[in-house]
């Protein structure tokens, strides 16, 4: 058993996830992401989110290059793209997602994309495979209750507070994007489009985190779930009176 299975066993014995846990890596060079293990690669043209969802709901591996990917947000987003003139323009969301030019280029400006130039392929797979090693991000879709249990473990030990973006549209940015690009954990609330192609269900949002933060944040579910703070989180009541289940998880609660 890899270290990545491992790995995958914990985070699901702690937040009880219905969806796969993925990795995501980039290649320099698409003869190497086409030389991973069982890489399936697509005979149509789809959205990142597509390519994403192949693994995390079909368990599927499957690379990509620019040419596999329906137009340059999916691209950009990726790095697959330049962040051209005509792309921070955001012409194609003028009257549609977007009021006015002034909107759609101030969107596009906002979000968050890997430098174009460096990389010419991606691929996904189940982290458990170990078939991307290392990953250059672990992808975790889980339901609000799950997510602050996954949240609370980062910050378990040397706290830090996380201040995270809400672009709207094309909130890939704010998940694998941002997190290909910074190397931080990065949340997102899905999208529409990531809903509509890619088939998140409504209650769930996206965790984009290096191996080494998802080991962290493991390591701190733990040392939570010792102290009675774990998932799922058992509703109190809320005509009981709260002092003495507040006395076990703050410290004796408010007076």
């Amino acid at each position: 058993m890899n270290t990545y299975q491992l790995l995958v066993d914990e985070v699901n014995a702690l937040l009880r996830l219905k969806t796969t846990v993925i990795g995501m890596k980039l290649f320099e060079h698409a003869e190497d992401m086409a030389a991973v293990p069982k890489i399936r690669r697509p005979k149509a043209v789809h959205t990142t989110d597509q390519i994403v969802s192949m693994a995390s709901r079909l368990g599927w591996t499957v690379g990509v290059t620019a040419e596999d990917l329906a137009g340059s947000q999916c691209r950009a987003v990726i790095g697959l793209a330049e962040q051209d003139e005509e792309w921070l323009s955001g012409k194609p969301y003028v009257g549609v997602w977007h009021e006015d030019a002034a909107s759609a280029r101030a969107r596009q400006e906002a979000l968050s994309c890997v430098p174009f130039g460096k990389y010419a392929a991606m691929a996904v797979a189940p982290l458990a495979s170990g078939r991307l090693d290392p990953p250059d991000i672990c992808l975790v879709y889980a339901t609000p209750g799950q997510m602050i249990i996954l949240i609370n473990g980062l910050q378990y030990r040397n706290y830090k507070r996380f201040d995270w973006s809400v672009v709207g549209e094309t909130a890939c940015a704010d998940s694998w994007g941002r997190a290909l690009k910074t190397g931080e954990p990065s949340l997102s609330l899905p999208c529409f489009a990531e809903r509509r192609y890619g088939g998140v269900p409504d209650e769930e949002m996206l965790m984009a985190l290096s191996p080494a933060h998802l080991r962290i944040a493991v390591e701190g579910m733990k040392a939570l779930a010792k102290n009675g703070l774990r998932y799922p989180i058992p509703p109190y009541g809320i005509q009981n009176d709260v002092r003495a289940g507040l006395g076990v998880s703050y410290g004796g609660g408010s007076t």
